[in-house]
């Protein structure tokens, strides 16, 4: 299982590739190796996982039954936002322009650890999906930490 954590500041080249930080990089489960899926996330991000984590949720999106309208318009969005990408020999990937453009992202980005994926945001936008208030941050933990 992968497991990625913390926050980290990257650059794009001028053909929009990205450099995965070293620690992601060597966090990455051998079996994927440099197999990754790319997908627009549900926020204006890019949503990064390992092939052998990918395989998961595609399993249970896939296995949705095609006969329900709902599960099928779910698939249709869910599907058409990924993308196989793999990390060349100086573990950089492309990032196609049409992600690029739904995240918003330039020449920065922060790429942030979340446990089985990665999420590659542009700076402006990752701060306004912040919890700013650590009280309000204190209750949410508390909340859904005390569900399980």
């Amino acid at each position: 299982m992968a497991f990625f954590t913390s926050e980290y500041e990257c650059k794009l080249d001028a053909k929009g590739r990205l450099v995965l930080p070293a620690k992601i990089k060597a966090s990455l489960p051998e079996t994927s190796g440099t197999e990754l899926v790319l997908r627009r996330g549900f926020e204006p991000c890019l949503v990064l996982y390992p092939m052998v984590e990918y395989k998961k949720i595609y399993a249970k999106v896939a296995g949705l039954s095609e006969f329900n309208e709902e599960y099928r318009n779910f698939q249709r969005n869910f599907f058409r936002g990924n993308t196989e990408v793999e990390l060349d020999n100086m573990g950089r990937f492309l990032i196609p322009k049409l992600m690029m453009k739904y995240a918003q992202l330039d020449k920065e980005a922060i790429v942030v650890g979340m446990g089985n994926r990665v999420e590659i945001w542009s700076p402006d936008l990752y701060e306004e999906y912040l919890i700013k208030d650590q009280s309000a941050f204190s209750k949410m933990a508390e909340k859904i930490l005390s569900e399980e």
